[in-house]
């Protein structure tokens, strides 16, 4: 299934499509032309005919007289031809009244204007007819039956309907196999987009060894690619070296302070040294949470180093642990977990997105609350708790950096928690978003929404 709707949606099975139809289209105008063609001139060869033989029939009477004109007429009649259109006349009076000929009646046709057209003879088959006046009290009607087409029109039909076959199949797979090879050298630049690894890098350069335009896209977007590359790997390796400078002197500091304390100062003293070090180990896991998010969102798409997961038993061995503690702290932890949800994905990482999420239901449900945590297939996380909730004007900007959430949050913690998480959620394809609840706060994480 999903590889119909792959297909559908592709702009080459498109064009193929398109081709198709558009062969199938001309074949049909051609054989509708053909046909229109062969009654149009299948009726400008009968009234040519009618024609002809009614300017004998009057060069008989002008010659003659009326009896040789309605001997000639039965003799016609006696020797009409077996291949051709059958012809039928009638020689009448001023009245209508038959003299010769094998029609009883005289159609509504103006014989003084040598009027044409379409009759029916005995009220069942059509002839073209025309008359004349060939004196005051004499006038004459020759009609000749249509030729039966059906024959020469089922023969046409059937070579139009298997050249029309024979045309779709060639131009089907014609456009199938260049359409295939298109889609085939779009898909290897897609990919390295999708995963730009060195394999990836490496077969867009072979790809691009000609001179059309897919390959000069080709090139093009392994240049950039690997710009990008080397940019990301630059800014994490200033990001790391930044980190470790930073984090060098504050270790260091710490490690005074833990001397200060030994020192026995005195009780005031103590307290004090003992905030600055909470200070300090604020500070690095605020550095480590900017550093995590920094990593997650460059590598935002990216499915290199992606591994298949277990998010069942990873949610579950959590909720467990989770529970425990739980009981300590006056909460209550209630979970369901669907055993076999699997997800592409970095472990650690979807356990540091599930703590944090369990952490701040935690952290702001006062005691005797409820934190629940559900699984399901999608996968589908959803995270919610009866506590005092979010503030209403802060619900759109909770996922940014250094938002604490309105009153929920109050001034604890530098807000980076929720940001980590959506960053983790986007290197996965995951979205996070808070669902409005009555009570509490309630966080779902599911697939990317398709745009």
């Amino acid at each position: 299934m999903s590889r119909l709707i792959l297909i559908r949606h592709s702009i080459f099975a498109q064009i193929v499509v398109w081709a198709i139809a558009t062969a199938a289209t001309i074949t049909f105008g051609l054989w509708a032309l053909t046909n229109a063609t062969i009654q149009r001139t299948n009726r400008q060869a009968l009234e040519r005919a009618v024609d002809v033989d009614l300017a004998g029939m009057v060069d008989i009477y002008a010659s003659g007289d009326e009896h040789e004109l309605a001997k000639r007429i039965k003799d016609r009649l006696a020797l009409q031809p077996r291949a051709g259109a059958t012809a039928h006349y009638l020689l009448a009076d001023d009245q209508g009244n038959r003299i010769a000929g094998d029609l009883t009646r005289w159609p509504g046709l103006r014989a003084g204007l040598s009027e044409a057209g379409d009759v029916r003879i005995d009220g069942n088959e059509g002839a073209f007819a025309r008359s004349t006046q060939l004196a005051p009290n004499l006038r004459l009607l020759v009609a000749h039956e249509y030729n039966d087409l059906s024959v020469l029109q089922r023969q046409v039909a059937l070579v139009f309907l298997t050249g029309g076959v024979l045309a779709v199949l060639a131009v089907a797979l014609g456009g199938w196999t260049a359409a295939h090879r298109l889609a085939g050298r779009l898909e290897r630049i897609n990919a390295a987009f999708r995963q730009p690894d060195d394999a990836a890098l490496e077969q867009l350069a072979r790809s691009s060894v000609g001179r059309d335009e897919i390959d000069e896209l080709t090139s093009h977007s392994g240049n950039a690619l690997s710009r990008l590359k080397r940019l990301a790997a630059a800014h994490r390796e200033t990001s790391d070296h930044v980190a470790h400078e930073m984090r060098t002197p504050l270790m260091h500091l710490d490690n005074r302070l833990v001397k200060a304390l030994a020192a026995t100062p005195d009780g005031e003293t103590a307290a004090r040294i003992a905030d600055a070090r909470k200070e300090i180990r604020g500070i690095i896991r605020m550095l480590e949470s900017l550093l995590d998010i920094a990593a997650s969102e460059a590598r935002r798409g990216d499915r290199h180093g992606l591994s298949p997961v277990d998010l069942s038993a990873l949610v579950t061995r959590l909720a467990e642990l989770y529970a425990d503690s739980a009981e300590d702290s006056g909460h209550h932890l209630a979970f369901d977990v669907e055993p076999g949800v699997m997800i592409d994905g970095e472990e650690m990482q979807l356990t540091r997105l599930v703590t944090n999420l369990l952490d701040n239901a935690f952290k702001f449900v006062p005691a005797g609350g409820t934190v629940r945590l559900t699984l399901r297939q999608g996968p589908r996380l959803v995270v919610s708790d009866d506590g005092p909730g979010i503030c209403e004007d802060q619900r759109e900007r909770i996922f940014e950096k250094f938002s604490r959430g309105g009153s929920r949050f109050g001034t604890e913690g530098a807000g980076l928690g929720l940001a980590l998480c959506r960053a983790i959620a986007e290197r996965h394809h995951l979205e996070i978003n808070l669902v409005p609840t009555e009570k509490g706060a309630c966080f779902s994480v599911t697939p990317e929404s398709k745009r």
